[in-house]
């Protein structure tokens, strides 16, 4: 996905083409569409939202303006079948100027959005210009891409609420002064600088220190920083002593004296049964009564959730958090379409689990031995077998660039490809609405 990304920021554009009306479709047409999410990460080290693309998005590279306008029509319909999308986290959704006219953006939900603008090679100033005027009285967000050559770009970088470069394809002297550009003559609005396709540490300590704001590409999945305190964090020990106890026989009692060997990790686990992430109508003061309100299933599900806190995180300690979150509740809504009739909290587990080996720094199966799990759950964690094993299949190759995986798992776990990408889209909402009450 990055080197299609790369293609898609470069801003090359071929020459320019009569405009298609709406409802005209690419000329190569395209079977399945899988959306595709990329993390995008602030100064703070935290996920501050995802740049949506699709997995089709190569043949952007190439296309003249009324292809393009199709393909943008396809990501932004895809994107209107959720709802409860973007509650918390930033959505990047990039799109040529051409297509700000398209009636899907008026669809948009209006907060949370930032639509990253490619500049068409015939695009006017004032025509864009007026489109963004319009989207921001809906309260849209608006990135721009570095285009000096447009003749637009001057005039529309001037309205811009992000700024946006892309790192890969630059070197190092034209980042700076972009930045540099930017800071200097902010407009008519102040704006964030946006690195993207930052492919190594040192490229984001470069632009950290250039004072840009968010941060995409492949160093988060290649930071080496993995916090070996993860596996010995004496919360994530003691959470998985009270799970143990939580899924066996354990008395109420004896659940509740485990919790007072940490008054801190008692504090976190009330904190967050309270979040409104829950929206649990009453309010719980003490495990004891969590038990009772929740039930031991449904108390194991919220303490596995919290397993995955992580103190200090880096870019690395994120990725494994929300890819577990994710995968769990896409399990889970998926499970609510192809499995009716079957409990849903267990596929949530397998989702969360499948990342537990990686959180910990332990083999998963050795991990395993130490937790009561069905033995569904544990036949698709450690042998991708049994009824949850298709979708365990689905949840992790959402999490790669690779077409063909998603089709053929899609198509063994009797799921559509617009099925999968509504639920990416809640699943994604989820993990960042739970992750927002995390200290």
């Amino acid at each position: 996905m990055f080197n299609s990304l790369k293609k898609l920021f470069s801003g090359k554009t071929g020459p320019a083409s009569a405009p298609q009306p709406d409802s005209a479709a690419p000329t190569t047409a395209v079977a399945t569409q899988f959306l595709r999410r990329e993390a995008v990460f602030d100064r703070n080290n935290r996920l501050s939202g995802h740049i949506f693309t699709l997995q089709e998005s190569t043949m952007l590279a190439d296309a003249d303006d009324g292809r393009q306008r199709g393909f943008d029509e396809i990501l932004l319909d895809t994107l209107n079948t959720s709802t409860e999308a973007w509650n918390t986290s930033l959505a990047f959704i990039p799109l040529s100027s051409a297509s700000l006219d398209l009636a899907a953006v008026d669809r948009l939900k209006s907060s949370n959005i930032v639509l990253l603008i490619q500049l068409a090679a015939d695009a006017e100033a004032d025509i864009v210009c007026e489109a963004i005027d319009r989207l921001h009285e809906r309260g849209l967000l608006i990135g721009v891409f570095r285009q000096p050559k447009n003749t637009a770009f001057a005039r529309v970088i001037q309205l811009a609420d992000f700024a946006a470069i892309d790192i890969g394809a630059n070197e190092a002297d034209t980042a700076r002064d972009f930045s540099a550009a930017v800071r200097a003559g902010a407009g008519e609005r102040p704006k964030k600088l946006l690195a993207c396709n930052v492919e190594t540490i040192d490229d984001l300590r470069f632009c950290q220190q250039w004072h840009f704001d968010n941060f995409h590409g492949k160093f988060a999945s290649s930071d080496s920083g993995v916090r070996a305190e993860s596996s010995g964090d004496p919360h994530k020990a003691l959470l998985l002593n009270i799970m143990r106890l939580v899924q066996g026989d354990a008395e109420t009692a004896e659940i509740a004296a485990a919790m007072k060997q940490d008054p801190l990790l008692s504090f976190r686990i009330l904190r967050y049964l309270n979040s409104p992430a829950l929206g649990l109508s009453n309010r719980i003061d003490s495990l004891a009564q969590a038990l009772v309100i929740l039930g031991r299933q449904r108390l194991t599900r919220w303490l596995s959730v919290l397993l995955f806190s992580v103190r200090d995180p880096h870019f690395g300690d994120w990725l494994v958090v929300e890819n577990a979150l994710t995968r769990g509740r896409l399990m889970e809504v998926l499970g609510e379409q192809s499995m009716p009739g079957v409990a849903h909290d267990p596929l949530f587990l397998t989702g969360i689990f499948s990342c537990l080996g990686e959180l910990l720094h332990r083999p998963l199966a050795e991990t395993l031995n130490d937790m009561l799990l069905a033995d569904d759950i544990r036949n698709a964690l450690l042998e991708r077998s049994g009824p949850y094993a298709p979708l365990l299949a689905v949840a992790e190759a959402s999490e790669d660039f690779d077409l063909p995986r998603m089709r053929s798992t899609a198509l063994e776990a009797g799921v559509a490809p617009e099925t999968v990408n509504r639920a990416l889209l809640a699943a994604t909402a989820w993990a960042s609405e739970v992750t927002e009450y995390w200290e």
